[in-house]
């Protein structure tokens, strides 16, 4: 029989135990919790764990959206669970999903919770999708918590795809603007040297300088365009060290003007996950366990101490406020909401206050950060120009 490795949600505070069961679906029942009180289950054994990364990495090709959105649909129509997916099921014709779905359909048909199956498939369902099912599935209000989930994933889509739209013009301009000054220097500089070649030192250093460079790099542009090459390469490689990518990130929260816009973003996701965890039944403690793998890189450490202050028993305003989680509308709403035993909507109603900025965020993109990328190539092109016509200037000049 494995072993497992649990982290398991009591009155008291999280403990981690270890257990022995037939597999992951059985570990709640041998520690007689609910399922939703289980937080995390590892198996004992290098092989497991990497297998189970490797499922992770693979999340978000899933149409979780689609799923909830459907299901819900479904169940409030009166059909049965295991109908409604098995209708999901016969409707899908991706092979990913439909595989996930199977899975899925065998696990409920077997007496299994749907939390339970849904857990079964990392690669495809979320810790987050997972809560708010076992939270559900026993209250009859299975439809309503899948159709905020959908909901949910639709604004922090439509967050996305505003940052997006936002960022590619400055990244066509970017790219652009970088094939015009390689054009110049690979093919354009050292035809123009070859023809100044002969007017020696009179030439102005600046342009001596840049004629040099561009005769160099017109006799060797494939170790340009490889040296290029590597430095993009190295920055992905970079990119994708976790560390490395929080460190960047939190730099850009501390830019005047883009930086508290940010901030600002991260924290409304935050406040939306945990509105629609406790509104759907999770413990405070559970769901700050939750989405710690849902908010930015820099505010996980935040957020794990959070959690250890709520398993102090201090009240979540102050968790939040002492690690600054907290905007100062936040906190006056979440205070207001643990009077009146409202957490979840004021959670709710603060996110709300602060979708605004992602508008103002696409504006400042729009309004100041792109006339400034074409500020910088402008100078840098025209820069180079006339450089490479000052000789040609100079010439002139002695020939009058």
């Amino acid at each position: 029989m494995p072993s497992y490795q649990v982290r398991v949600f009591h009155p008291e505070g999280v403990r981690s135990v270890r257990v022995d069961a037939l597999d992951a679906h059985a570990v709640a029942g041998a520690l007689g919790v609910p399922p939703q009180h289980v937080l995390e289950v590892q198996e004992l054994g290098a092989s497991s764990a990497s297998s189970a990364g490797a499922a992770r990495r693979s999340a978000g090709r899933f149409p979780l959206q689609l799923f909830s959105q459907e299901l819900a649909v479904l169940l409030d129509a009166g059909i049965a669970l295991l109908e409604a997916l098995n209708t999901l099921r016969e409707k899908e014709s991706q092979a990913s999903v439909r595989q996930a779905l199977d899975a899925v359909v065998r696990q409920v048909e077997q007496g299994q919770p749907l939390s339970l199956a849904l857990r079964q498939q990392p690669q495809a369902f979320d810790e987050l999708i997972c809560a708010i099912v076992a939270a559900n599935e026993r209250t009859g209000q299975l439809s309503t918590a899948l159709a905020q989930h959908a909901k949910y994933l639709a604004w922090v889509d439509n967050l996305r795809s505003r940052l997006i739209a936002a960022c590619v013009y400055p990244v066509m301009l970017l790219a652009v603007g970088s094939a015009v000054i390689l054009f110049l220097l690979l093919f354009v500089l050292p035809r123009f040297a070859g023809i100044l070649d002969g007017l020696g030192n009179e030439l102005p250093w600046a342009s001596v300088l840049l004629m040099r460079f561009g005769q160099t790099a017109g006799a060797h542009p494939m170790w340009v365009l490889g040296g290029l090459g590597a430095l993009v390469l190295g920055a992905v490689g970079l990119w994708r060290h976790p560390g490395l990518r929080e460190r960047l990130q939190a730099s850009l929260w501390t830019l005047p003007g883009l930086g508290p816009r940010l901030r600002v973003l991260a924290l409304a996701r935050l406040y939306r996950s945990l509105s629609m965890l406790l509104a759907s039944g999770v413990p405070v403690l559970a769901s700050l366990r939750i989405v710690e793998d849902v908010v930015a890189l820099p505010w996980r450490p935040a957020v794990a101490a959070a959690a250890q202050q709520i398993e102090r028993g201090e009240r979540l305003s102050e968790a939040l406020e002492s690690q600054d989680l907290a905007t100062p509308v936040a906190r006056r709403m979440v205070r207001v909401g643990e009077r009146s035993g409202e957490v979840a909507a004021m959670l709710e109603r603060a996110a709300a206050f602060h979708d605004e900025e992602a508008v103002r965020l696409t504006e400042l993109l729009t309004r100041a950060i792109n006339p400034a990328l074409m500020l910088v190539m402008g100078v840098l092109i025209g820069g180079i120009i006339v450089l490479m016509y000052m000789p040609i200037f100079q010439l002139v000049e002695q020939v009058q």
